[in-house]
């Protein structure tokens, strides 16, 4: 694991709270979480739950945990996000007061996806900072 400057890690686990805490709940209460995958049409509905646990886990371990591995955990991340816009966020299928609502949850989804581009990016320059051949 590449050393990371201290205060990567606070921001990797903030950055990814949304992600590792949905995973947590959905565990948790598994039996909802199945009933929020029927309720998008996504069966079987239980397989649905076990992969999202699956990525948002694995995907916040891999960017908190920093080091070589980060790229492939912000990468899961950003498509699983950008997944579920045209699965939850249908803003274009609803009456505008809804649509305005999941349009912005659409926004915020891109502006989490640049994170965990800029992230990547934090860790590599660490990562190359770190390394006997870097240069000032």
């Amino acid at each position: 694991m590449t050393t990371q400057h201290w205060i990567y890690y606070p921001i990797a686990i903030l950055l990814t709270s949304v992600f590792w805490i949905s995973g947590l709940t959905k565990t948790l209460h598994f039996d909802a979480a199945i009933s929020e995958m029927a309720h998008f049409n996504l069966q079987p509905a239980a397989l649905f739950v076990i992969m999202t646990i699956l990525v948002q886990l694995l995907g916040s371990l891999l960017v908190i945990l920093g080091g070589r591995w980060v790229w492939l955990g912000a990468g899961l991340l950003s498509v699983f996000t950008l997944a579920t816009i045209p699965i939850a966020h249908r803003f274009w299928e609803m009456p505008a007061d809804q649509g305005a609502l999941d349009l912005a949850l659409v926004q915020e989804h891109f502006s989490l996806i640049g994170g965990l581009i800029l992230i990547v990016i934090v860790a590599e320059f660490y990562k190359r900072k770190n390394s006997p051949n870097y240069k000032t």
